[in-house]
């Protein structure tokens, strides 16, 4: 970047570059930034009738650096309108990014509580970072000032988060009249725990208790938290680091995961369950929840992962967001399917006559490179299903599925690195149907099996545009009973 481009305000920089981005993986259908970086899902919210989402970005350059919010909204969670950039540092508390937050409405203004991170000179027994949690109000929605109280949270007399001072991504909610925020830490001797405090009007807080805490293989540092009510359950929904392989689960770098339970808002503890993973894909990260007017439960997250590859990012741009995602109870578990309003992206629909598949079958009249594969499959006479999605023997994403154990593998082969890699998640053994829904935009692919029983997410850089699904019965007969491919819209006009 030039120093004529640092001049620049973020929506200048945007504006002047945004036609030199190549737009060969470019998402049609998924929040992704103009330009530069981003990462977690911040501020989802719905305010003045319609729904804000911001997430973490830096506009000048297509990886990490000083956090900024950009922001986009929508008035029916399908199509996108974006907003100038929401915040930037610029004041002594946040000067080395607005790291991640949440947004709540009240008495008729938007309020964002971020984290203000500011770098240190590493010294020998003191942090490197001092993080804060910061407010920021508007009263349209779009225009944001910071407060002057801030910051309007910091770390707890008494409570130490251990050398690296981790303490960030607070996340609001209101119960009884009252404002409740956890916030991501770790303790002194490094394991992952979560802080709640307590107000009465946003600005000025108190300490409430250490809400929920590591054991065992639960992580060093546990970030973005977020407090989830849906269908009259609670759930706190995590990203833990650091995080061991246990057999075939916690095989990315970072998760992210639920665990179901119940909040006692006179202790400030929550009392809850094991991890649950939220998504068995490669790519998920830093989910953010929120309520919709009708008291569902909305969630997004950050459809990428920590150190993997990016080659988008030699286009000018990198990373992308996850399709909604409804949280249900169902089963004594939380599912997530796809938000029901994306029904509404839904354009032209080319269905197929039931098939009675021996053999590999490819459907070649559904060569798309964006839209929605929808289809049922009835597993009683053969022994499992593979579904491919392939643009080239060396370019190819395959679901498999194992009937008898109930093994679910996701396959992830590229050209470009050569690397064939897998993922795992698990069906009841026995289970003779299979639903999918698979949304497929370019270089991204999202599997819900059996109505969000299991997700599974990842990236995918294919060389051509050119896309092939090929079904591939194992061992016997298999019928697709219905099956649909539609054609979507674009999020942004």
């Amino acid at each position: 970047m030039s120093n004529e481009q640092k001049q620049l305000t973020p929506d200048e920089f945007i504006a002047a570059n945004e036609s030199k981005v190549n737009k060969r993986w470019y998402p049609r259908f998924h929040i992704a930034p103009r330009v530069g970086w981003c990462n977690d899902p911040n501020g989802f919210a719905y305010f003045g009738g319609q729904y804000h989402f911001f997430y973490q970005h830096y506009p000048y350059e297509p990886k990490w650096g000083p956090m900024h919010w950009a922001h986009v909204t929508s008035k029916d969670l399908v199509h996108w309108e974006r907003q100038p950039v929401a915040l930037f540092p610029d004041h002594p508390y946040d000067a080395d990014g607005c790291f991640t937050g949440s947004g709540i409405e009240k008495d008729g203004k938007l309020y964002l509580l971020y984290t203000g991170h500011v770098d240190l000179l590493k010294k020998p027994g003191q942090p490197d970072r001092i993080e804060t949690q910061a407010l920021a109000v508007s009263t349209d929605g779009i225009h944001f000032e910071k407060s002057e109280k801030n910051p309007v949270i910091t770390l707890p007399e008494g409570v130490s988060t251990g050398e690296d001072h981790h303490f960030r991504d607070p996340k609001v909610w209101q119960h009884n009249g009252r404002y409740y925020a956890v916030v991501g830490a770790q303790t002194a001797d490094e394991v992952g725990q979560v802080l709640v405090f307590e107000s009465e009007d946003l600005e000025d807080w108190q300490f409430k208790h250490v809400m929920a805490k590591a054991h065992g293989n639960q992580g060093f540092m546990w970030e973005c938290p977020n407090f989830a009510e849906f269908d009259g359950h609670e759930a706190l929904i995590l990203s833990p680091q650091g995080v061991k392989p246990e057999g075939k689960r916690y095989l990315n770098l970072h998760q992210s995961v639920s665990m179901l339970g119940k909040m006692d808002y006179e202790s400030g503890i929550f009392y809850h369950d094991a991890f649950h993973i939220l998504d068995h894909g490669f790519d998920f990260y830093a989910p953010q929840v929120t309520q919709t007017p009708d008291g569902r439960c909305l969630m997004i997250g950050w459809l990428a992962m920590w150190e993997s590859a990016m080659p988008e990012q030699a286009d000018g741009w990198s990373c992308q967001m996850t399709v909604p995602r409804e949280l249900h109870y169902r089963k004594d578990r939380l599912v997530t399917p796809p938000a029901k309003e994306l029904t509404a992206l839904r354009k032209a629909a080319h269905t197929a006559p039931e098939l009675v598949m021996t053999d590999e079958t490819p459907l070649t009249d559904w060569s798309y490179e964006t839209g929605e594969f929808c289809a049922d499959f009835d597993l009683t006479e053969a022994e499992g299903l593979a579904v491919h999605f392939t643009a080239g023997f060396d370019d190819t994403v395959s679901l498999m599925v194992e009937k008898q154990s109930g093994a679910v593998t996701l396959v992830r082969k590229s050209a470009a690195t050569g690397r064939k890699e897998e993922r795992y998640a698990q069906l009841p053994a026995g289970e003779r149907h299979l639903s999918l829904r698979v949304y497929e935009d370019r270089s991204s692919l999202e599997f819900f099996i059996n109505d969000g029983d299991i997700v599974m997410s990842t990236r995918f850089y294919p060389k051509t545009a050119e896309r092939v699904i090929v079904l591939e019965p194992q061992e016997g007969t298999v019928r697709m009973t219905e099956g649909v491919f539609y054609e979507l819209d674009d999020i942004f006009a």
